[in-house]
């Protein structure tokens, strides 16, 4: 029951759910971001698309680029611009270890998952991917169709 009252302040926002298709995700980091006061309003209401963006290290700080937060309705005068580099916060230890796996790996650095954790302060799950190819591709897809069919005759066994 306590755990129930720990997390009611955890909600997704918006979630990239076909970064697991495209990229094999080899390890995945939460980081916080820097946002406006409107962009925090709508994000409440769940105003979000992260669907096209990744994020990118430049000179020692980390970016997401190309996401999407709507417009606040009620911030007329002071709203937001709505595909702007919104800096992220991650550790120095991270930092360093994100440039070197873009860098050096060849990695790819895709936002997973935007919430609100249990404290209520927004977090984004970026994953460190490789991109896959179309024969991998094809192989999930084939492992994810299998496993759909065991379970339906798992199922019909019963």
């Amino acid at each position: 029951m306590a755990q129930k009252d720990e997390n009611k302040n955890y909600k997704v926002i918006a979630e990239n759910r076909r970064a697991r298709y495209d990229y094999a995700i080899e390890d995945d980091i939460e980081c916080g971001i820097i946002l406006e006061g409107s962009e925090v309003k709508s994000l409440r209401e769940g105003g979000a698309n992260i669907a096209e963006s990744y994020a990118s290290v430049e000179d020692g700080e980390l970016f997401l680029v190309n996401s999407y937060i709507a417009p606040y309705k009620q911030a007329k005068t002071f709203g937001h611009e709505e595909k702007r580099k919104r800096k992220l916060l991650v550790s120095r230890r991270e930092m360093a270890r994100l440039w070197s796996d873009t860098q050096r790996k060849g990695m790819t650095l895709v936002p997973l998952v935007m919430y609100f954790n249990h404290r209520g302060l927004a977090k984004l799950k970026i994953g460190i991917a490789k991109g896959k190819k179309n024969h991998d591709k094809r192989e999930s897809e084939a492992k994810r169709d299998w496993g759909r069919q065991k379970q339906r005759l798992l199922k019909d066994y019963r």
